[in-house]
């Protein structure tokens, strides 16, 4: 028989104990994600009116055992451009080991279309029952992630780092709640999580920036019939300048050079009868790109192109109309570095579950164009989410649950 080597039994039990088996990531109920999620899209609550929907998850929290003393709201409904009935709902945990303090969002509220929703499990999707409606996916689902991670942390005692959750109101008219937010309630997290998008292995590392542009365009009223030379029509000068601008290559798509944007004139308000010429025309319309020089470009060539039309269109007398414009930025665009914690660590996330995570940029505003506008570094990921905005709004039951295990694993720390 070959001869035991010296020492081997010894060498192998030490051998055991220098190397620990590794730990595996806690993993959320499916089940009760999934309820939480059906029961967060039945309840209405668009812009400015998500009272009910934080109702909700603050009585899931407290119900779970959280303090009363770490669930707050803050009052930025009241500095809104719309008012509201409700603000920003945050939940803080302090840490079972010492590490940066982590956070989590989602937005509350969702678009008018979503009022009346039903939401049906249809084989592995959830949709509304009344095809007339939104389901409101985009952001209960995002809303129900978030939640169902801070419920299992709490009620199975989860080891954790220092936790920020935080449900976003007025996020689908202009990111007021994200924007409007004081950093020192959110406990100062040294990088952060959003779900809001589709894919889950999606990672929104980038997002445009965006004006919102107010135009009112005063003309002078007269009788149509009788002396329509004596009057002004704001809605000529409007269709002036719209025209204008397409002419130009300045609405909708817009490629300069190498430079990109896009602008929409969304709405347009005015005249009351046809028998007088209309004195008062109001528009809206935005301006977007990721350079924030060209965007704010985009936007000056808008109001050039109604100042052009006003000095245009003249009555008899030689009186021209008068044009107003308002620019306003809503969110200014933003790019993580390539190596930013908070997108390792979502990527470790991803990998976690045997999937290749997948960086994108944004043409459209998040919640994390303002918190990494704040000095909070955040990713978004995606939950499940198809055809949001629209009657086909989906919700895909499968990725939305991959959505909460990927979070549970960034909220406890064990996404290697």
């Amino acid at each position: 028989p070959k001869e035991a080597q010296p020492g081997a039994p010894e060498q192998r039990r030490r051998s055991r104990i220098m190397t620990p088996e590794k730990k595996q990531p806690h993993e959320p109920n499916p089940r009760r994600a999934t309820d939480l999620v059906m029961q967060l899209m039945a309840i209405p609550g668009r812009s400015g009116e998500e009272a009910e929907v934080a109702r909700f998850i603050e009585r899931r929290l407290r119900q779970a055992g959280a303090p009363a003393s770490t669930v707050q709201r803050d009052a930025v409904h009241r500095r809104t451009p719309i008012g509201g009935n409700t603000g920003n709902l945050v939940f803080r945990l302090p840490g079972t080991r010492r590490a940066p303090r982590r956070m989590l969002s989602a937005h509350m509220d969702t678009v008018p279309t979503c009022l009346g929703c039903r939401p049906v499990l249809r084989g592995k999707q959830v949709q509304s029952a009344d095809a007339s409606t939104g389901l409101g996916a985009d952001d209960r689902a995002g809303v129900a992630v978030v939640l169902s991670t801070a419920l299992e942390i709490l009620t199975r005692g989860l080891p954790h780092p220092p936790l920020t959750f935080c449900w976003f109101v007025q996020e689908e008219v202009g990111l007021h709640g994200s924007r409007q937010v004081k950093r020192s309630m959110l406990g100062k997290p040294r990088l952060a999580f959003n779900w809001d998008g589709g894919s889950p292995y999606k990672l929104t590392i980038g997002a445009t920036g965006c004006y919102r542009i107010a135009i009112e365009v005063e003309g002078l009223a007269a009788h149509a019939g009788v002396a329509p030379e004596a009057g002004v029509s704001a809605i000529a000068i409007a269709c002036l300048a719209v025209a204008d601008l397409e002419r130009a290559g300045w609405h909708g798509q817009i490629r300069k050079g190498r430079r990109l944007g896009t602008s929409n004139i969304g709405t347009i308000h005015g005249g009351e009868t046809t028998n007088v010429i209309p004195d008062r025309v109001v528009l809206r319309a935005e301006a977007r790109s990721h350079d924030p020089a060209f965007r704010k470009r985009i936007a000056t060539e808008i109001e050039r192109a109604f100042s052009r039309a006003a000095r245009q269109v003249r009555s008899v007398a030689g009186a021209r109309g008068k044009v107003r414009v308002d620019k306003q930025l809503d969110y200014e665009s933003f790019l993580l570095p390539g190596d930013a914690p908070c997108i390792r660590i979502a990527e470790q996330a991803v990998r976690s579950l045997g999937q290749e995570p997948e960086r994108a940029i944004a043409n459209g505003g998040i919640d994390a164009n303002w918190t990494n506008r704040h000095g909070i570094p955040t990713v978004s990921l995606g939950c499940g989410q198809i055809a949001p905005h629209t009657v086909r709004e989906a919700l895909d039951v499968e990725r939305f649950r991959e959505a909460c295990r990927i979070a549970l694993r960034l909220a406890t720390a064990a996404e290697a």
